[in-house]
């Protein structure tokens, strides 16, 4: 089975055309080396995933016939991405909720209220 198809069957990637195109950038890996798309995977192969600033290491145990559940992609990989990079994923999810662009969105209440204190601090008696 081809590497992007098998990322998609055990669903590290939502759609099979952002599959190729991780191959493509070069964030795919197997074995240590960068592959294309194409290049064909089996069971005992290591494959390294970088997707969302986070190094995902997995090990091929066997081959899906076509996309699997959630449930049952536990049978076809062994995820074993070191605890660092889960930690990673803890700490950019934290920091994804609190920040957001400037200029991008309404403003918070929050933020409404710092920019009024900011303007008319006289007025406020907060």
């Amino acid at each position: 089975m081809r590497v992007d198809k098998f990322l998609w069957c055990v669903r590290y990637f939502k759609t099979r055309s952002v599959a190729t195109e991780a191959c493509k950038q070069g964030k795919v890996r197997m074995n240590e080396a960068i592959v294309k798309p194409s290049r064909e995977v089996f069971a005992t192969d290591q494959i390294q995933v970088r997707k969302n600033q986070i190094n995902y290491q997995i090990e091929v145990l066997d081959i899906p016939k076509s996309r699997v559940g959630a449930k049952l992609v536990n049978l076809y990989i062994n995820d074993i991405t070191p605890q660092e990079e889960l930690e990673k994923r803890e700490l950019l999810k934290y920091s994804q909720d609190y920040y957001r662009k400037k200029g991008t969105g309404r403003p918070t209440k929050k933020d409404r209220r710092e920019l009024d204190d900011w303007f008319d601090p006289e007025d406020n008696d907060d």
